[in-house]
């Protein structure tokens, strides 16, 4: 049983670069990777902002090392490619030399081939342009490529909470490590653009036509992303002598049931999900230097978050930004995606601008950073991740001294 749960590595793949090394120029720079919908055939291409990874599915195929495996998805490759990052990122030579897991997170799955093959599926005579594709849809296929792309045998398990959903494979990955289950547990999420996804949130009529505004007095909604973001939990024993990124000092979840897609209006869940952080971790709110927040750009979600921190923090509110106005929401790899930012933020002592904001919000106490600040040590980073069906969720990633 390990009392402490250590970050030794990171992987990252989104709208603003290929690996982690990437990313950080686009965060640092204030450079967006939201652009025009290009890579999906649809009636919004270029016309609708998104934070697409501009490559092909073959490219990713390439950059995953496994061209001969054609039955995969464009969720599946994203994954790996992240998951390899932040497994070589820990130096890990040896994937099995300790009790080693992956919990992988997703929304999608393999919706992404799948809703193009839903004609042929009614056509008998062309049954086997899809009928390899039918496994790849369900959410667990991409983890099951995951794991095999890496060599894990012991432990795997897939979460689907919506857009809480790598943020609790983070949860869940911590409590396997601490009550001794596994030693190392590879944890974050993947999700790729589709139609389904682009359509829905039309439907639901949460999406911005230009680039997203979170906690803007003017929001508009949201952008889609897609991408994946993994970090590697090491017990205290499997992380000896290694070089500890940060330690994930606390997590929790909450789930208000307030609304199918909509976020409660007093802020409940995500209060209780920060609260059950605080309790974990033994920390106070006076303690947090940085909230990487969900804010995803919408009018009711921004408003419920603000609620929620302004409640938790009072005046006291630390220095705050949504990092979604970059990637785009990325649905069930924000938590990992957001995991590595907050990572990167305590590595480099860094808070990352909240991009496009101009107007204050009038029900919330704070107001978010809109310059890259470079100059205060950060110790303990909140970052909150919320789902549909009120399920919300907040990690706490704390300074180790190596």
């Amino acid at each position: 049983m390990s009392n402490k749960v250590y970050i030794t590595g990171l992987g990252i793949i989104s709208a603003i670069g290929n690996n982690v090394e990437e990313a950080l120029v686009f965060l640092n720079n204030k450079k967006t990777g939201v652009t025009m919908l290009d890579n999906i055939i649809s009636r919004y291409q270029h016309q609708l902002p998104v934070g697409e990874v501009k490559a092909s599915d073959n490219e990713l195929k390439k950059v995953a090392g496994i061209e001969n495996r054609p039955d995969n998805t464009r969720t599946s490759y994203l994954g790996i490619i992240a998951a390899k990052e932040a497994v070589k990122n820990a130096g890990i030579t040896n994937i099995n030399e300790f009790k080693t897991g992956l919990i992988s997170a997703t929304s999608v799955g393999g919706m992404g081939i799948t809703e193009n093959l839903w004609l042929d599926y009614l056509d008998i005579s062309k049954s086997g342009n899809w009928l390899k594709f039918i496994e790849t849809h369900e959410c667990g296929d991409s983890t099951e490529s995951i794991a095999d792309s890496i060599g894990i045998r012991e432990y795997i398990s897939t979460i689907s909470t919506a857009c809480s959903s790598s943020a609790n494979s983070i949860m869940f990955g911590a409590r396997l490590i601490k009550h001794g289950i596994l030693d190392r547990v590879i944890v974050g999420g993947t999700d790729s653009l589709s139609r389904f996804t682009i359509n829905g949130f039309t439907t639901l009529m949460i999406l911005d036509n230009e680039n997203c505004k979170p906690f803007d007095a003017e929001r508009k909604g949201l952008n889609l992303g897609e991408g994946a973001g993994f970090i590697v939990l090491e017990s205290e024993k499997a992380a000896q002598g290694k070089k500890i990124l940060a330690e994930l000092s606390g997590y929790g979840n909450s789930n208000d049931a307030y609304h199918q897609t909509a976020s409660s209006p007093d802020g409940d869940g995500a209060y209780l999900a920060m609260e059950k952080a605080f309790k974990v971790s033994g920390l106070s709110p006076q303690n947090i230097d940085y909230i990487n927040a969900h804010g995803t750009g919408t009018a009711i979600n921004d408003l419920s978050e603000g609620i929620a921190i302004t409640r938790m923090f009072g005046k006291n509110v630390p220095m705050i930004s949504s990092t979604k106005a970059y990637t785009g929401h990325t649905l069930g790899a924000c938590g990992g995606i957001e995991a590595v930012f907050s990572v990167l933020a305590i590595n480099n002592n860094t808070v990352f601008p909240n991009l496009n904001y101009k107007n204050q919000m009038a029900e919330v106490a704070f107001t978010p950073t809109t310059e890259l600040i470079t100059d205060k040590t950060i110790n303990h980073v909140l970052s909150n991740s919320f789902g549909f069906g009120g399920n919300t969720s907040a990690l706490i990633f704390s300074r180790h001294n190596n």
